[in-house]
């Protein structure tokens, strides 16, 4: 192997993006005293650090897989808290193994790591579904019925079929395939992971959308949460058809819808 001392730092780079990286090679990149080989190396500790990180989030997906299910689906939600706009339910099922750099619970990652993340799971999922539920049906159902409709809507939707399915808190004793509900499951399983991700970014675009709409609320930045903004908002022009007039701040300002 030709010394490291005598190659680029580009040269050095590429190296170190290849699929298989000798250690040797990498010892001797730690103990390089040019500040670029030093940050190309961190790079990559960083890099293995994160694939190692995603990896054991597929323990669940891979004891599904060793009790021979093939097509294993990740469900979540986003926008069960919110004062307006719907509940977003995503289902997703993932190729095992497959590598989302910075995968996680979509609450600890930023809008741009979100977005990013959101169009590698469209491109990567071998299914995915959206199931969005309207305030009114809120209204209707309440909230937690709303999103266990959205969850077994999404969920029949996907093809191909799974064969096991991964929750994130909500047990469904309905489905025809076998089911697990992990509590924080968006933070212990890349399926639901990537649900949560794209559950959350398809809401968050709905609300942009909705925004234009009725700006007088601010929906492109507080989501339809209760934000002290929101509230004045509320209080000051009464709701809007966006706003689920079962949950009590709602109320407050307006009688229940007849």
């Amino acid at each position: 192997m030709k010394d490291v001392a005598s190659l680029t730092i580009s040269e050095i780079e590429e190296r170190l993006a290849a699929e298989s990286v000798a250690q040797d090679f990498l010892d001797a990149c730690q103990k390089d005293s040019r500040s670029g080989v030093q940050r190309a190396w961190r790079r990559f500790q960083r890099a293995k650090a994160d694939r190692e990180r995603v990896d054991a989030l597929y323990a669940y997906e891979k004891e599904a897989q060793r009790e021979g299910f093939a097509w294993i689906a990740g469900v979540d939600e986003a926008g069960r808290g919110p004062l307006a706009g719907p509940v977003v339910v995503a289902a997703v099922i993932l190729p095992i193994g497959l590598y989302l750099p910075k995968i996680n619970d979509s609450k600890k990652i930023s809008a741009n790591v979100r977005e990013d993340l959101y169009e590698r799971i469209c491109e990567k999922a071998l299914a995915l579904h959206c199931a969005i539920v309207d305030a009114e049906t809120i209204d209707r159902v309440n909230i937690y019925q709303a999103t266990v409709n959205g969850m077994y809507e999404a969920i029949l939707a996907l093809y191909p079929v799974p064969q096991k399915v991964l929750i994130d808190a909500v047990e469904l004793t309905k489905l025809p395939m076998p089911s697990l509900s992990i509590v924080k499951g968006d933070a212990k399983s890349a399926s639901i992971a990537a649900a949560s991700i794209i559950a959350k970014v398809t809401r968050d675009r709905l609300m942009a959308q909705y925004d234009t709409q009725y700006p007088a609320y601010g929906f492109a930045q507080n989501k339809g949460y209760g934000t002290a903004q929101h509230l004045a908002a509320l209080r000051k022009y009464g709701a809007c058809p966006l706003h689920r007039r079962s949950f009590e701040p709602v109320q407050e300002v307006l009688p229940p819808r007849r």
